[in-house]
């Protein structure tokens, strides 16, 4: 009977620590990952706890076993040798993009909404995950990187504040380089295009390569803006009378006995132009195409801005007065509310 119940007393607290390290992980999963609708952004931070909870778990369970210190202390530096070598070789594993994913997290070279290019893709960034990050293509395509690739290859991020804007085209010797200069600059300033300016790129056998270039400061209409400034650069171009040949096709014909190739009705492109000068007033391709994109970006400032508000209201909660603290507490309960309402909301696929 004394041995039973030394046994018992052994075995006691790991029995203890099993019991508790159960309820605390099963607990841990339904609060953490219980939620309908969470995106990849949401799911990181939940993640990474409940490894670490795993982790910890392990650690208790190893001090609690019932065996001699040496032996335990051979358990915790077996678990350590294997979590290092974990990671030593995450290069081609999980780990390696999950060990990605927390070095995109803390440098943060782009955020939700954000164009960028990897690679031959180019896309508005729709969602950032644990393990990879999804783009939105300009064919309304979804296409996901890992975490390990995107820490691996050079990353082009459309700053927020403005690209610059170009198009390339060639023009024949036969006009002077100042008037087509003056020429693509309208074009430039038909588009709204800030600040433009043109370089003249390569003296050819045949042509000149010119480029005219100005800051777009929607860079949401990017794709929308570019085929307007290329339209644009067509009716200026007509409408002045200077036809814009490729050198191929002026080698291979004789430009004395030819007619320009220029189109005869040279009256609708002045309306074209008029027609897409101020791109606010009508819907463009970008709504359609990266809808998601948008979406998840509105979702994201929608987020911060709540958060934001709760943090505030907390602060003028401490230093409140009895009077004002109703108030403030209804204020955040409504905010979380709202938060909570909102990160439940899925992002349509």
């Amino acid at each position: 009977m004394t041995n039973i119940m030394d046994s018992i007393l052994l075995i006691l607290p790991l029995l203890i620590t099993l019991s508790a390290v159960v309820i605390t992980l099963v607990l841990a999963h339904k609060i953490l990952l219980n939620e309908q609708n969470l995106t990849k952004d949401n799911q990181l931070s939940r993640k990474l706890i409940l490894l670490l909870l795993y982790v910890l778990s392990f650690l208790a369970v190893s001090l609690a076993l019932p065996v001699a210190e040496s032996t335990r202390n051979q358990v915790i530096g077996l678990f350590g040798i294997v979590l290092s070598g974990v990671i030593a070789f995450s290069s081609t594993s999980i780990v390696s993009n999950i060990m990605a994913g927390i070095v995109l997290r803390f440098t943060k070279p782009f955020k939700t909404g954000d164009f960028i290019r990897v690679d031959q893709y180019f896309g508005r960034v729709t969602e950032k995950g644990l393990f990879d990050t999804e783009i939105q293509t300009e064919q309304r395509e979804l296409v996901a990187f890992t975490n390990s690739f995107l820490t691996s290859n050079p990353i082009t991020v459309t700053r927020t504040s403005g690209t610059i804007l170009s198009a390339n085209l060639s023009i024949g010797y036969d006009h002077h380089h100042d008037k087509i200069t003056q020429l693509l600059i309208t074009a430039a300033n038909n588009c709204q295009l800030e600040e433009p300016f043109v370089q003249i790129i390569e003296l050819g056998n045949y042509s000149i390569s010119y480029r005219v270039s100005g800051l777009l400061t929607e860079v949401k209409s990017m794709i929308s803006s570019r085929s307007r400034l290329y339209a644009n650069i067509l009716d200026t171009m007509h409408q002045a009378n200077v036809e814009i040949m490729s050198p191929n096709f002026m080698n291979t014909r004789n430009i004395a006995d030819a007619p320009p190739a220029i189109p005869k009705d040279t009256e609708a492109p002045a309306k074209h132009i008029q027609k897409h000068a101020d791109p606010s007033t009508e819907s463009t391709p970008e709504d359609m195409i990266f809808d998601k994109a948008e979406e998840a970006e509105q979702k994201e400032r929608s987020s911060t801005e709540l958060s934001e508000d709760i943090k505030a209201l907390n602060e003028q909660l401490k230093s409140a007065k009895d009077g004002q603290k109703n108030q403030l507490e209804l204020q955040i309960a409504h905010k979380k509310v709202q938060l909570q309402l909102l990160e439940a909301k899925p992002i349509q696929e």
